[in-house]
């Protein structure tokens, strides 16, 4: 049976609607899922209830928010950091690498350590945080120095100097950090933990317990709901690192030749533009973003630097970045959602759902691209007239 139309791609010469990008990262998602739950009846799954206790698992209260959005704060730094090398078409696979140097480099603070124990963690923890972004930093800088000088591909660097980072990670603790033999560190003093909400709640819990006026009013507004949260300030920490690079991306000269070196860099060139320095410090961002997710990881959730640290943050944060269209806001609401389902996959069966739906989601993403390229036009076929013969 013949279609009374064709459909050709035809390449877009004109910019693409503003309301494109988002809508094609909504429809990735929905699709995925859709596909998604119709795997799960082949295999004689029920998608609906499936799909019901994994949004139930990750939004139905507020202590499952407080989960999903502590794994989200990796992700939103992570994908920042995948954002800013993107950007400028520098291709860092690394993230994960940096990750982990990060953390290592925030570790040396209390390990080694830096500062005494007994320390304020107003120091320690601004220090970790620095420290963190240095490692990371240091370990975009050398894929940087090898792309800006030699021009050697920065997704070999980049993925190699993932293995080297996590084995030098290992090589510390099972050795010298090693508590009493096992694969990790021994926990941290309590001024390298980042504050939880659940912290700042517990002084006002007597109020609630002894009644009267004010404990209703904090009834009122939720405040009991508090009480063993998991979320940390490292959530801000990763909002307040959003902002920052919408800055420098959007209202800053650094930002406006990072963007012009990604759309033409013989353009940028020709403009004056430094191209090994840009390259050089945009990987180096990139991984002091990357790094600085490393730090909130061991200060705000493990206290310690042990062996999994990482269940993919850094790669993850790829797939986060290309679904958010490089935008670093749409990167929290994406990590969000990809926090979502790694708590889900705690949960959930059957298992390996959640990371069936990071690939079909990445498979999407890819494939929505398409819509970005080329227009998708129905071209109506010329119906013969009464007696007309059509053509073969």
């Amino acid at each position: 049976m013949k279609l009374p139309f064709t459909i050709t791609f035809e390449k877009r010469v004109e910019d693409y609607p503003k309301w494109l990008p988002a809508a094609t990262s909504i429809g990735s998602v929905v699709v995925a899922f859709i596909i998604s739950g119709f795997l799960l009846k082949l295999v004689g799954g029920e998608p609906i209830r499936v799909m019901n206790f994994f949004f139930q698992a990750t939004f139905g209260s507020w202590a499952v928010i407080s989960d999903t959005l502590v794994k989200a704060t990796p992700l939103i730094l992570v994908g920042l950091a995948c954002t800013v090398a993107f950007k400028m078409k520098l291709w860092n696979i690394g993230a994960e690498g940096q990750f982990y140097m990060g953390a290592f480099f925030a570790s040396l603070v209390v390990l080694v350590p830096l500062v005494p124990p007994e320390t304020s963690g107003f120091i320690v923890l601004p220090l970790m945080a620095i420290m963190g972004m240095v490692g990371g930093a240091a370990w975009g800088f050398i894929p940087g120095v090898l792309k800006a000088k030699l021009q050697v591909n920065e997704i070999i660097t980049t993925l190699m100097l993932n293995y080297v980072a996590i084995l030098w990670n290992n090589f510390w603790i099972f050795n010298k950090w090693s508590d009493a033999g096992f694969q990790m560190t021994p926990v941290f003093e309590k001024s390298a933990w980042l504050a939880r909400i659940t912290d700042y709640a517990r002084p006002y819990s007597e109020f609630i317990e002894t009644g009267g006026g004010l404990a209703t009013f904090m009834t009122a507004i939720g405040l009991e709901r508090i009480s063993g949260m998991t979320l940390h300030l490292g959530f801000i920490i990763a909002v307040v690192a959003a902002v920052v690079v919408w800055w420098i991306l959007e209202r800053s000269k650094w930002g406006y030749e990072i963007k012009l070196i990604g759309d033409n860099k013989e353009a940028a060139r020709y403009a004056g533009i430094n191209i090994v320095r840009n390259i050089i410090l945009v990987m180096m961002l990139s991984g002091a973003l990357a790094g600085l997710a490393g730090m909130t990881e061991i200060t705000g959730v493990v206290h310690r630097l042990q062996e999994r640290i990482s269940p993919g943050y850094g790669f993850t944060g790829i797939i986060i970045a290309w679904l958010a269209k490089l935008n670093p806001f749409a990167v929290i609401l994406v990590s969000v959602l990809f926090g979502a389902l790694l708590v889900a996959g705690r949960e959930i069966q059957p298992a390996g759902l959640s990371q069936l739906l990071q690939g079909i989601i990445l498979f999407m993403v890819i494939s929505s691209d398409v819509l970005l390229r080329y227009q998708i036009r129905f071209v109506r076929l010329h119906k013969p007239a009464a007696g007309e013969v059509e053509p073969a």
